[in-house]
């Protein structure tokens, strides 16, 4: 099932996820819905928060982006309760964009490389490292179980410049090619 994107100014999209047990109701068919949420709305990558719930799991497939950034190929899995447990201290910026605020693409500094602890969708435990845009994609992803948007972590003079847009949203003016959630409005 496609499930609606929640939109930026949305508090879910704050909160800091909770780790979940196997036993985590519907598990299998959030996934699922996950998945398919994320394809159809063009993503690369899709956390919990970002459907209304405030646990630690998100979904990657970053082996489109494969062609140009090579350390992307066949990197598609299921994160559950993740820690980012190193980083490096070699960074590298590149744009990036959100299905949770739409039309928006900002230049984002992050850790070049890092190393990822997480339970895959059987509960089985990894520890990963990875490298360049696929660790960009990852941290973009984990952060959102953090409660922290790409927005965050961009220059003071882009968020200026972004403010409108983003004030916008948080009122539900929002356009984008799936079904959203936007920020419940207060009553005047």
């Amino acid at each position: 099932m496609k499930l609606p994107i929640y939109i930026y100014g949305h508090p879910v999209l704050r909160e800091v996820g909770q780790d979940i047990t196997a036993d985590y109701e519907g598990l299998s068919t959030l996934i699922e819905d996950m998945w398919e949420t994320m394809y159809f709305s063009d993503g690369i990558g899709l956390a919990a928060p970002q459907i209304g719930r405030a646990i630690r799991l998100f979904v990657i497939d970053a082996d489109p982006m494969a062609e140009t950034f090579p350390e992307c190929k066949g990197l598609k899995q299921t994160f559950i309760n993740a820690r980012i447990v190193e980083s490096s201290e070699e960074t590298l910026a590149e744009n990036e964009g959100c299905l949770s605020i739409p039309g928006i693409n900002e230049k984002v500094t992050r850790p070049a490389t890092i190393t990822i602890e997480y339970l895959d969708a059987d509960f089985q435990p990894h520890r990963e490292t990875y490298t360049g845009f696929a660790a960009r994609v990852i941290q973009h992803e984990y952060d959102h179980i953090e409660g922290v948007l790409f927005i965050d972590k961009i220059a003071t003079i882009r968020k200026q410049l972004i403010k409108g847009k983003l004030a916008n949203m948080q009122k539900g003016k929002v356009s984008a090619h799936y079904r959203v959630v936007t920020a419940p409005q207060k009553r005047k």
